[in-house]
């Protein structure tokens, strides 16, 4: 397939302005509601200093990545993504910090920075994934490259599990599924993987720890233990209701006060009670359009490799959404897992934005080709 060159400036308005919308306004309404927060926390302000920050430095991110060719640089450093992403958790399983199990943080002392190398690696392993489908295509429905498949993305998902993250690790699964099946692969596959999946899980019951039973079983139904491991569910479930339609308002609200790592985990429902039900389904709206827009990217990328990407982070995106939004409803286990563009924290914004950096990059480099897509 010929190429042509593409100017700065054809890149830039190439770009998916409504995409990129769409990520900014999501982080400024956390900004917003870690500032409201500042009655209860006194690192509240603070909170939404550091993520307005995590914006600034994402926004950068952004704006250097979709600059880059995607393809050129995918296809020189492939195995180095691999790579990295084996390398990253191996890393986090050697010198993890963290509690209850989840040892996924690693400290950096000189700087004084703890960064969670699990929200990276799930770029480069998107990535790396889609060159893998991309080479199978042909051939995806064979036992043999199904094995490959499932030998790629079982490595790097029972790495994860390793580091105790369970809930990164769905995500994960979350991810692989939604590139398999769109990658074309039979659906007799997908039928076998869900009943093998029913088969094992009471044998991995097992071989759990305690704590890792007990968070789904209160996860499911936090009454079982009010006081304790519900307790985040419970508060965080008032939190939403008490909001009712309209929210206690910038400054109103207490009920949240109580709520264990309300602006991590729970950032949700400080914003249900905050801002009510206008200021969740504006969320909603939100990652809505953002999804919608990445997947009309899918549908139009000249690479079969690149549209595996932009599927990729649709799974990404609905997975940590739903989870997030389920347990802080308290109809899913409190699993760590934070909501996108939203929750507080460094890397999971920086990794957010890396992720629209990659989309960025494969919207402004669409068009270098003459034809549609290139020949099978």
């Amino acid at each position: 397939m010929r190429e042509f060159s593409v100017t700065l400036r054809e890149k830039v308005q190439q770009l998916d302005v409504v995409m990129l919308f769409c990520a900014v306004a999501l982080s400024l309404l956390s900004v917003i509601t870690l500032a409201a927060s500042a009655d209860a926390y006194s690192a509240g302000l603070a909170y939404a200093r550091n993520q307005f920050f995590a914006l600034a430095m994402g926004l950068i991110c952004v704006g250097i990545i979709s600059m880059i060719d995607y393809d050129m640089l995918i296809e020189r450093l492939e195995y180095v993504f691999f790579g990295a992403s084996v390398f990253l958790l191996i890393i986090v399983i050697l010198f993890g910090e963290g509690t209850m199990g989840n040892e996924n943080w690693i400290s950096i002392p000189i700087i004084n920075l703890n960064i969670q190398p699990t929200e990276f690696v799930k770029i480069t392993f998107i990535i790396n994934f889609s060159r893998h489908l991309d080479r199978l295509k042909h051939k995806i429905n064979h036992p043999l490259s199904v094995l490959q498949i499932l030998i790629h993305g079982g490595l790097i998902a029972g790495l994860v599990v390793v580091t105790g993250d369970d809930g990164m690790a769905l995500v994960y699964l979350a991810i692989m599924a939604v590139m398999v099946f769109c990658s074309g692969i039979s659906l007799w596959y997908i039928a076998g993987a869900v009943g093998l999946a029913v088969i094992v899980f009471p044998f991995l019951w097992e071989y759990m720890e305690e704590y890792q039973r007990q968070r789904i079983l209160v996860g499911f139904n936090p009454d079982l233990d009010p006081s304790d491991k519900g307790y985040q569910s419970i508060i965080s479930r008032e939190c939403i209701v008490s909001g009712g339609f309209r929210g206690a308002g910038f400054s109103g609200g207490s009920r949240y006060f109580s709520l264990p790592a309300a602006q991590s985990d729970c950032l949700y429902s400080v914003l249900a009670e905050k801002f009510g039900f206008i200021g969740t389904f504006t969320y909603i709206i939100l990652i809505t359009v953002l999804i919608w827009r990445i997947i009309l990217l899918a549908k139009n990328c000249r690479k079969n490799y690149a549209s595996y990407i932009c599927m990729g982070m649709v799974g990404m995106l609905i997975a940590q959404t739903l989870e997030n939004i389920g347990m802080c409803l308290a109809i899913m286990p409190v699993v760590g897992i934070t909501l996108p563009f939203f929750s507080y924290g460094g890397s999971s914004m920086l990794s957010m934005y890396m992720c629209l950096g990659v989309l960025q990059s494969i919207s402004s480099h669409n068009r270098k080709y003459y034809f549609e897509r290139e020949p099978d």
